[in-house]
């Protein structure tokens, strides 16, 4: 096997986020695999969370519109931060979603081509659709929608009930509020535990039981014991990643899960969280 260099090194700590040494002991262990490298810094607990900010590369602003039963999340990108800040930018995303709806359109075409074409030769600077998103409304759900900063982050939520008068409660449409809120705070991965990729479960389960083998504190504990500690640490992930287990934003003693019950109770009906998106400008 071809020596370990120092670019391969520090392209996998440029990943991962671990330390130097360990990235290189990773990368010897694997054979100069990258992939496998990265799972064995997983598997030592050394690997940071990549921010999603880290990944963003472009300047932009991103868009909510909510009308006519249906929810348009869009990014727009552009080269300059005072291009995305720009009166004339902010509008061409407004009105692109405008378009959408209008339209019924659910994929990128050469009429929203255009309207990005048409602001360039005004502005003289290179923009581009990046992606949209369309969720439609059933006769049973509400959505609400949130905008950080000034198109930074964009946020919609979708609530369904069986009783659709608990969406004119208040106490109902501040949790859906919040719930945006919550949502552009932590980005959460997934919607529930059930909508977890079974692929990324079965991995992170793998290198859970690895952690759990490979501790010589376990080494004397029964397999019941080390299946519920490995449960656990999955419990605690999803509490990290799926929003209706994450810790309310308004009240951290609580779920989002319990949130939306109590929610419904005070209203009188059930109520679920079924679809939400974050987009993040400069994140494709």
């Amino acid at each position: 096997m071809a020596a370990i260099s120092a670019a391969d090194v520090k392209k996998l700590r440029d990943v991962t986020g671990a330390g130097m040494m360990d990235c290189k002991k990773a990368l010897t262990e694997a054979e100069g695999d990258f992939a496998k490298a990265e799972k064995i810094l997983k598997e030592m607990g050394l690997a940071a969370v990549a921010k999603r900010q880290d990944r963003a590369t472009e300047n932009g602003r991103v868009f909510v519109k909510i009308a006519d039963g249906k929810v348009v999340l869009l990014s727009l990108s552009c080269e300059t931060d005072f291009v995305a800040k720009n009166a004339d930018f902010a509008k061409l995303g407004e009105d692109m979603c405008d378009a959408i709806i209008k339209n019924g359109w659910t994929e990128p075409n050469e009429e929203l081509k255009s309207m990005v074409d048409g602001l360039i030769a005004i502005i003289k600077e290179n923009m581009n659709l990046v992606k949209f998103t369309v969720i439609e409304l059933g006769a049973n759900q509400s959505a609400a929608g949130y905008i950080h900063g000034e198109g930074n982050v964009a946020v919609a939520v979708v609530l369904s009930s069986d009783n659709t008068a608990a969406f004119e409660n208040a106490e109902v449409q501040d949790l859906s509020h919040n719930l945006a809120l919550h949502a552009a705070a932590f980005k959460p991965v997934y919607l529930n535990a059930e909508s977890v990729d079974k692929a990324y479960e079965d991995e992170q389960l793998e290198i859970f039981q690895k952690q759990v083998d490979t501790d010589p504190k376990m080494a004397a504990k029964p397999e019941k014991v080390k299946e519920g500690i490995v449960r656990g640490k999955l419990s605690k992930l999803y509490k990290e990643i799926c929003f209706t287990e994450q810790a309310y934003v308004k009240d951290d003693s609580i779920s989002v899960a319990q949130a939306l019950k109590n929610a419904g109770k005070a209203a009188g009906a059930n109520l679920e969280l079924t679809a939400y998106g974050v987009y993040q400008a400069g994140v494709n």
